[in-house]
């Protein structure tokens, strides 16, 4: 089989963090007096840029309120992760090194910050591993194709060769705006039913069954 460029998103696909995100979005804004959202409204905005998703949770605040509110859900989210960090999922890494030890290329692309990836990357010790990332706060935010286009471009990839791989509406709605193959996760954000109307390629119930993807 001929290399790919997979692509991965980050935030439950990659690694066990929506439940962090969802407290620490909730308690910021319990910490301003605002009305509390739901687990299922907080897990639905996983995977945009940070501003698209306050946007979208707080439609009745303005942009100091949401500036507020950015920088609450930031503290918050570094308080949490540095007292209990978020882990991969289990057999990420493992599968992830089987890619990468094959000739496959990958990248990551984020609703992260630059700083938030980053740093998370350091505390596991990835920095390097992937070819590529991209963040919501250095290009267009999902659902716009935007970074998939930039790494496509960057890694010398065509859209026939590539897959973008994720847990959420967002990431297939991109994947399939850029013309590539879609791969869905059934344990993240957003239910499975949800991800089958983009038509993926593969649904996986345990990230490891990504080795056995006949296109590999």
């Amino acid at each position: 089989m001929c290399a790919l460029l997979l692509i991965f998103d980050w935030d439950g696909t990659l690694s066990d963090s929506t439940g962090l995100i969802t407290r620490a979005m909730q308690q910021s804004a319990e910490d301003l007096g605002w009305p509390i959202p739901e687990a299922a409204a907080v897990q639905n905005i996983i995977g945009l840029g940070l501003p698209e998703a306050l946007h979208l949770l707080f439609p009745d605040q303005n942009d100091d309120g949401h500036g507020k509110l950015r920088d609450r859900y930031r503290a918050n989210y570094l308080r949490a992760d540095q007292a209990q960090p978020s882990t991969l999922f289990p057999g990420v890494l493992e599968t992830l090194t089987c890619l990468r030890d094959a000739g496959h290329q990958m990248a990551v692309a984020t609703g992260k910050s630059r700083v938030g990836l980053d740093r998370v990357l350091d505390t596991m010790g990835l920095q390097g591993f992937f070819h590529a990332t991209r963040c919501a706060d250095e290009t267009a935010s999902k659902p716009h194709p935007l970074m998939l286009h930039q790494l496509l471009e960057e890694l010398g990839a065509e859209p026939s060769s590539a897959a973008m791989v994720g847990d959420t509406e967002y990431d297939m709605d991109m994947g399939r705006r850029a013309g590539m193959d879609r791969i869905a996760v059934s344990y993240g954000a957003h239910a499975i039913d949800r991800l089958h109307a983009y038509e993926p390629a593969l649904c996986l119930d345990q990230f490891d069954e990504l080795l056995r993807w006949n296109r590999l």
